[in-house]
């Protein structure tokens, strides 16, 4: 298991305006515990596979392009790498940066955990897209999402509140 300087990722994308909004840097994880069917990243799910990066090659990269409006985590999950995860989105956030993060597990659930790795990722997280893909509600017309039980969650009002508060649909 790598440390919280490494991840391992099936992919990234440098310049991604579909996972988020503006222009995002795109890191999709290895391994998801969800094994949604009809999942996008079907080929993200096992834990096996991959490639280990370290988090400071991907804080040099995204610095080297000015034109990012932030990071976007997805995968698999975040969440099965959240120290890692976490380390990198407080980096970004100490850029300046946005970050948004994509998990198949609810808002609620995270929370209930107890979870001080998950906890932090949250806390390093300014949008949060949660819950699992569900083929029945699926619909391409929502804004970053694939099915409409997915929420897309503004991470630092609903901590102050103490309740989800979803962003409005652009």
């Amino acid at each position: 298991m790598p440390g919280a300087e490494y991840l391992t990722i099936g992919g990234i994308e440098p310049e991604s305006i579909v996972d988020g909004p503006g222009f995002r840097y795109t890191v999709f994880v290895q391994g998801c515990n969800f094994r949604c069917p009809g999942c996008h990243n079907a080929r993200l799910q096992p834990f096996s596979g991959g490639r280990q990066v370290s988090v400071a090659e991907i804080i040099a990269a995204i610095r080297a392009d000015p034109l990012l409006s932030g990071l976007t985590l997805s995968g698999g999950d975040p969440f099965t790498q959240a120290a890692s995860c976490a380390a990198l989105a407080e980096q970004v956030r100490g850029l300046g940066l946005s970050v948004m993060t994509y998990t198949g597990y609810r808002w609620e659930d995270l929370l209930a955990a107890g979870n001080p790795a998950w906890s932090r990722l949250i806390e390093a997280t300014d949008i949060l897209v949660d819950g699992p893909f569900i083929r029945a509600l699926k619909n391409i017309g929502l804004r970053f999402r694939g099915s409409s039980n997915q929420r897309l969650i503004d991470v630092l009002q609903s901590l102050a509140a103490g309740r989800v508060i979803v962003l409005p649909e652009e």
